[in-house]
């Protein structure tokens, strides 16, 4: 293809007599003459140090660079926001997490649309920096690949492997005299030791291994440590894919099909992946018009086995998974296992299969992922639940539950800071139900996660003797018997809203049952009594809450 076609877009600000202006200006940031000829390259960096999985996001973007221009591209790097979860759970800050994904997507959808640019790479650390990035490939629909920042090392302290998630039930152990103040305070110390991404299958590697299935960035590129030669490679290399991609003419659209949204949602049932993964999967596939509900992950997940050995309910971390073979290995064994769709395109170039050829194998005597004839699970560990209580779903996570069902009075909380108060008082006891409710995305506003009340609960010894269930959502790192994403949300008038005190409330894994013991003339009454709370928030939240829709349908605010 003539080089000429590949700088269409840019081609606008960058040729002719009247785009003299503008050149001048891209020769301020180092723009020569032959670099107008060439296709301009955007980086999306969401470099920050709040964070440490974004601390290092600028050497790669560095090295992205080189990639791009080493095959014929020109490269310009913009940056664009990140909000840390784990730094922000359990605080009013919470409220904005989920409102980043909107603004990460909006920011770079605007400026890849302003410069004109050709293709995109995006390099993403922290939870929403994903599924952000994805939503504006899929608007923007030009060449674009997605690079993740990679995992975390795993911390250690008494010769144990920790991570945040230690950290968060270290506060309810200490709360329940478990442990000591000193180890209480190791614990925090230790749990972080550099860059990267929270390190078990919580939301950023099970959007991260999602996204490699979905053939939106390079194989194995997920499981790759933050700091390793192996991720500076994959943004090198990702450099010289988009390029490709403009010479063959392959964009976003052509790769994100109802196929691919499939291959993700299998891999993400594989290895015990986060609820977080369904609202955002499903908020990816509508912005690129692909029909994804929950109803196909109930499909794909009833045929799905349960593999991997990861944390929150499990042993390991991403970690190990790569020192195990890595991400690009489990997609093989499931393309193997016939799982997989290995016709899909991919940032390659290449189909799924054709990438998988080569792949490596699993490790022998490795245990993160377990043997297809002997799994940890016979079926996916994502359980939508509905009922009286979630007429339009809910979403449930069973992965390390020796019990997958309870009956028991609601404990009715107006915010996730009540309940917390509660658990920590030691309000809250064996067969006891938590209803969390006003925390959904207009409601919150936000759809806050509930990591702290969770952590608390296994931390005090009660993970599976105590439900829960909230219109707001969980962290990857919450294991329980818990259920979010109740819609209609407590602020859209959803029966969730009129739970009282000691209402007996059913959450049964096993029958997809999510219900409380009233009769509908009685649920009726109440909601003819119930009015919605005035919103109590200003700027964006308040822009947030008045556009955002359901968790069923992705909490999407482009709509």
């Amino acid at each position: 293809m003539p080089k000429a076609r590949l700088n269409e877009r840019s081609s606008v600000i960058t040729a002719g007599e009247r785009r003299a202006p503008n050149r001048a200006m891209l020769r301020a940031v180092g723009f020569s003459d032959s670099d107008f000829e060439k296709p301009i390259i955007g980086i999306a960096s969401l470099w920050s140090d709040i964070t440490p999985c974004n601390a290092h996001l600028d050497r790669l973007a560095t090295e992205a660079r080189k990639g791009i221009e080493s095959a014929g591209g020109k490269a310009q790097t913009f940056g664009t926001i990140t909000v840390s979860d784990g730094i922000s759970m359990g605080t009013l800050g919470m409220k904005y997490s989920l409102v980043s994904r909107e603004v990460i997507a909006d920011s770079v959808e605007l400026v890849s649309n302003a410069q004109c640019f050709d293709g995109l790479v995006a390099i993403g650390g922290c939870d929403k920096n994903m599924p952000g990035c994805l939503m504006a490939m899929a608007r923007l629909n030009i060449p674009s690949v997605f690079v993740y920042g990679g995992t975390i090392k795993p911390g250690n302290y008494a010769g144990k492997d920790i991570d945040i998630v230690s950290v968060f039930e270290a506060v309810g152990q200490y709360s329940a005299n478990k442990i000591s103040k000193q180890a209480f305070e190791q614990v925090e110390c230790h749990a972080c030791p550099g860059a990267g991404s929270c390190g078990g299958m919580y939301t950023a590697n099970t959007m991260a291994t999602a996204i490699e299935a979905l053939g939106m960035s390079l194989p194995g590129s997920a499981s790759h440590p933050a700091e390793s030669a192996k991720k500076a490679k994959d943004v090198l290399e990702a450099g010289k894919a988009v390029v490709k991609l403009l010479e063959l003419g392959i964009k976003p659209r052509d790769i994100m099909t109802k196929k691919a949204f499939e291959n993700a949602i299998t891999v993400v049932m594989a290895l015990g992946g986060s609820t977080n993964s369904v609202l955002h999967l499903i908020a990816m596939a509508k912005t690129v018009e692909v029909p994804l509900a929950l109803e196909d992950f109930e499909r794909v997940g009833k045929k799905t086995p349960l593999l991997a050995d990861l944390k929150p309910s499990g042993r390991y971390v991403m970690a190990d998974l790569d020192n195990a073979g890595g991400s690009s290995a489990v997609l093989k064994l499931l393309l193997d296992a016939g799982l997989l769709h290995g016709d899909c395109i991919t940032v390659t170039g290449k189909t799924m299969a054709e990438n998988l050829e080569n792949a490596p194998k699993l490790r022998e005597h490795q245990h993160v992922i377990a043997d297809l004839k002997n799994p940890l699970a016979k079926s996916g560990h994502l359980v939508i639940l509905r009922g009286n209580l979630a007429p339009q779903g809910s979403v449930a996570k069973v992965s390390g539950l020796k019990k997958t069902s309870i009956t028991g009075p609601a404990k009715v909380f107006e915010s996730e800071e009540e309940c917390l108060d509660a658990i920590l008082a030691r309000k809250i006891i064996a067969g006891d139900v938590i209803v969390i409710r006003y925390e959904g995305p207009k409601g919150g506003p936000g759809m806050r996660e509930m990591l702290a009340p969770t952590s608390a609960l296994m931390g005090a010894g009660l993970g599976e003797s105590v439900g829960l269930i909230t219109d707001g959502r969980f962290s990857g790192g919450t294991h329980g018997l818990v259920v979010g994403h109740v819609c209609p949300e407590a602020q859209d008038g959803g029966p969730i809203a009129i739970v009282q005190n000691g209402d007996m409330i059913t959450i049964d894994a096993e029958k997809q049952l999510l219900s409380a013991d009233l009769a509908e003339n009685e649920i009726n009454a109440r909601l003819a009594k119930w009015k919605a709370p005035a919103l109590k928030c200003i700027g964006v939240l308040r822009k947030y809450a008045k556009t955002v829709g359901t968790a069923s349908e992705g909490a999407l605010t482009d709509r």
